[in-house]
């Protein structure tokens, strides 16, 4: 059954759709979706504080020990490996701020879709990583526990107005995402035609 319900809560969340369920979400009677919406944002926001203070033991009481982590660049991670990547490989994050926009509820299972906006630092300078979520969350006794995250990254920008220039003129992309599991290689080396480059085989005189 809970799979069930997963399958059914998650289908058609793609990052185009996130927008358009959220003003849905948003003509929905008011007092029906706030109680949902703020009880989940108390939990975001429980989330946000931990990862921002490294706080091992606020994560563990958020995560389960089901927990499943699909980053923006494609890398899957489990509850203790996230916590351990957290505290060790992340110096660089300042803060991160999460806002759930939609809330879904069926039984003990909770689909919270979102907005967030890590601001970690990049060779020296504060860089904003803006982009949305959806995580899947499983009442435990009276408290909830992530067993599922996702993001999607949908722009990277230099917090400080000069940096954010100077990257905008640097930049050769044509498009105003960040695309994982894509990047631009490395040209190929062109090999110059073999009649500039290589003798041609003479017959040896008899």
């Amino acid at each position: 059954m809970l799979r069930r319900n997963l399958v059914f809560l998650l289908a058609g969340f793609s990052p185009a759709a996130l927008l358009a369920h959220a003003q849905e979400a948003a003509t929905e009677s008011t007092a029906k979706a706030s109680p949902q919406i703020a009880e989940m944002q108390k939990v975001e926001d429980a989330w946000s504080v931990a990862l921002a203070k490294r706080d091992q033991y606020g994560l563990e009481l958020v995560l389960s020990p089901k927990f499943v982590d699909i980053s923006a660049v494609g890398e899957v991670r489990s509850r203790n490996q996230e916590i351990a990547s957290i505290l060790t490989k992340f110096p660089d994050l300042i803060s991160i701020e999460q806002k759930a926009v939609s809330v879904r509820v069926v039984g003990d299972v909770a689909v919270v879709n979102g907005t967030y906006i890590l601001r970690r630092r990049v060779g020296g300078h504060p860089v904003d990583e803006k982009g949305i979520f959806s995580h899947v969350f499983e009442r435990n006794r009276a408290a909830w526990q992530c067993i599922n995250a996702q993001r999607t990254i949908v722009v990277e920008q230099p917090v400080d107005k000069k940096a954010a220039e100077a990257a905008a003129k640097k930049s050769n992309a044509e498009l105003p995402f960040h695309v994982p599991l894509l990047h631009q290689g490395d040209e190929p080396a062109q090999t110059a035609p073999a009649s500039a480059n290589q003798p041609q085989s003479q017959t040896p005189p008899r």
